[in-house]
């Protein structure tokens, strides 16, 4: 399963290139009981060097600021500090952006433009080891047609999973191996690969990497209890 970040006192890195936005995530998050070690970076450069030196559980960044080099931070981040829960926040939320801020590493978005429950939201998730995608980004997301699709061209979310596939799915998702996800279900390691195949050929997806992506479209990751 996914390592969450430290239970006791995870440790926040807060990155925007912008003085008026940093204080603002600053002000959301300074009160939050069982976060330690806030550090703050205003750049690119910042944001590496504080991963590298520090190793922070969490990162705040909006990558789409000036100075933040966009998708390509997010990779550096993933290649060399990988352990490092990345949280994207933005102006720029458009399905196309979003989709790509997952692609690359991120393990959650939340539009700028959204109250600060969603960011509150988004580090329980991440600290859980777990996922989450802005509500109102997932629906234009799925709107714009970025949902997955079957071959024959017809939108996944219009088949249908039984409650106990959708959940099997969803644990998988959350980075649950199938030994865990019967554990967790009270089911045989065996029946947990059914409802998994059998989900698989409903969606024409296979990969892990791909039923994140179907999850986050679904908005699952935004169900905080396992």
């Amino acid at each position: 399963m996914h390592a969450a970040p430290n239970d006791l006192t995870p440790t926040l890195l807060l990155a925007d290139s912008q003085p008026i936005y940093l204080l603002g995530l600053r002000m959301v998050v300074d009160d939050l009981a069982g976060y330690d070690l806030i550090h703050e970076a205003r750049s690119s450069a910042e944001i590496l060097e504080i991963a590298h030196r520090v190793r922070p559980d969490i990162a705040i960044i909006d990558i789409a600021a000036p100075g933040m080099r966009g998708l390509a931070t997010l990779r550096h981040l993933r290649h060399d500090a990988s352990a490092m829960q990345v949280v994207v926040t933005s102006l720029q939320d458009s399905p196309s952006f979003v989709r790509e801020t997952v692609q690359a590493g991120a393990r959650a978005f939340v539009s700028k433009r959204s109250p600060p429950d969603c960011l509150l939201q988004a580090l329980h998730a991440v600290r859980s080891g777990g996922f989450y995608l802005d509500p109102s980004v997932a629906t234009d997301m799925i709107v714009a047609g970025f949902g997955p699709r079957t071959r024959r061209g017809q939108p996944r979310g219009t088949l249908t999973l039984t409650d106990r596939e959708r959940e099997v799915f969803r644990l998988i998702a959350l980075g649950y191996t199938n030994k865990e996800v019967a554990g967790q279900l009270g089911l045989t390691a065996k029946s947990v690969e059914t409802y998994k195949s059998r989900a698989s050929g409903k969606l024409d997806i296979y990969s892990r990497s791909k039923i994140v992506q179907y999850a986050a479209l679904q908005g699952w990751f935004n169900e905080m209890g396992t």
